[in-house]
């Protein structure tokens, strides 16, 4: 039998820990739980996580799609009257994803260990959140698990396809913008020097858009190890920076009222906003937990903050349109409707028409985006090597017309 070390704390709140053997970790969580233990960590002897777990440059990433198949999956089986066990059984035993695999491998032995199946999924964070976790456990108290999991499957699609709407429209000026860098870099690195030693060679005063082409090109081959460093300190930087509350909501409040993709970010929170607490009213989820993890899962500081002031005038025995107004973040369409939602006792509906209008919305948003971008990014290129290239010939044009003259 294999043995298991585990760490724990006591009723008093003492750390502690020792070795058990039993079946599986899930039998010694559901021992030490039974002895009054809390916080429990179990690890089998001389075993650690799988070499793709542990190293995380090689562990496969659980994708959206792999959630999305197994959540419609798990929903038929258990609308079938299959043990959820079993479901979890086959599911694991089916599923191609290691990583994946394994996390419902380890789902499946916890909750033989009599753990509920929220709680089993609550200890794999980083693949089921707390939306998923909380709509599952409302689910199993309401005794329509499989509903639930539609829902949840539902939720999955439609939010993937918001992502991959603005992960598509990030593509093209992303792919132009790299393209020009690359096309200006090769020219003032390898290209200018050449021109510049034969300017050098034929003598005579250049012309001051040419000089200025050269003094750049010479910058940036003399200090390029330098530029490199700058830009990944300035990235790493920022990115420090934005893991800070502070610098989140700085960077968070500059994006939402940046020009062109401001009112994009906008109404991509009003639309996710507006599915996930839709979502989890309809599931039987109290809006007070509701409007905390939707605020969680907002993606940006401003909105989350807005959502936890709505939160907390609700608490306070106020109606959630007034405090929505007053966040600034929600248009007044929004408001009124989630107002006529409230006084209806429909708000779970009203949410989800509110939700499909701004996925239309950002949808049109997106092609408009790209349809204003594709002319500015052609003309920054055609302008950045024209200028270049036109900079270069001036010499050779003023020569001809002398040598012409």
């Amino acid at each position: 039998m294999p043995k298991f070390n585990w760490e724990a704390r006591s009723r008093t709140g003492a750390a502690q820990k020792g070795v058990m053997e039993a079946q599986s970790s899930a039998q010694v969580e559901a021992q030490l739980k039974k002895y009054g233990f809390s916080g429990i960590s179990v690890k089998e002897e001389g075993k650690g996580l799988s070499m793709e777990l542990k190293m995380p440059g090689f562990a496969k990433k659980v994708e959206t799609k792999d959630m999305v198949v197994f959540t419609r999956q798990f929903a038929t089986m258990i609308d079938s009257g299959l043990p959820l066990v079993q479901c979890l059984d086959i599911l694991s035993s089916q599923q191609e994803n290691p990583t994946f695999k394994q996390v419902l491998q380890r789902v499946k032995e916890t909750v033989e260990g009599g753990s509920t199946f929220a709680d089993a999924l609550s200890k794999h964070p980083k693949v089921f959140d707390q939306l998923y976790v909380n709509l599952v456990a409302a689910g199993e108290i309401g005794g329509i698990l499989d509903t639930i999991l539609n829902r949840l499957a539902a939720y999955i699609e439609k939010a993937m396809k918001l992502k991959k709407q603005i992960k598509g429209a990030m593509v093209y000026p992303t792919t132009i913008m790299s393209i020009a860098i690359i096309v200006v870099g090769v020219i003032l690195i390898f290209v200018i020097p050449t021109f510049a030693k034969m300017f050098q060679d034929f003598g005579g005063e250049l012309p001051a858009p040419t000089k200025f082409v050269i003094a750049l090109s010479n910058f940036i081959v003399k200090y390029i190890l330098l530029i490199i460093g700058l830009i990944v300190v300035t990235v790493v930087g920022i990115k420090k920076y934005y893991a800070t509350p502070q610098g989140r909501k700085a960077i968070d409040t500059l994006a939402l009222k940046a020009p062109i993709a401001g009112p994009l970010i906008r109404k991509v929170s009003v639309a996710r906003f507006t599915r996930t607490l839709g979502t989890l009213i309809s599931s039987g989820v109290p809006i007070m937990d509701g409007l905390e993890i939707v605020a969680k899962t907002a993606g940006n500081k401003v909105v989350e903050e807005g959502i936890f002031k709505v939160r907390q005038a609700i608490s306070e025995g106020k109606t959630m349109a007034e405090p929505l107004q007053e966040t600034g973040i929600f248009p007044p369409m929004v408001v009124q409707m989630i107002s006529v939602g409230e006084a209806t006792g429909a708000m779970d509906a009203m949410l989800t028409k509110i939700a499909d209008f701004y996925d239309d919305e950002v949808d049109d948003a997106v092609s408009a985006m790209t349809a204003m971008m594709e002319p500015l990014l052609m003309v920054f290129l055609g302008t950045t090597v024209g200028g270049l290239v036109i900079a270069m010939y001036l010499p050779i044009f003023k020569l001809a017309g002398t040598v012409g003259g």
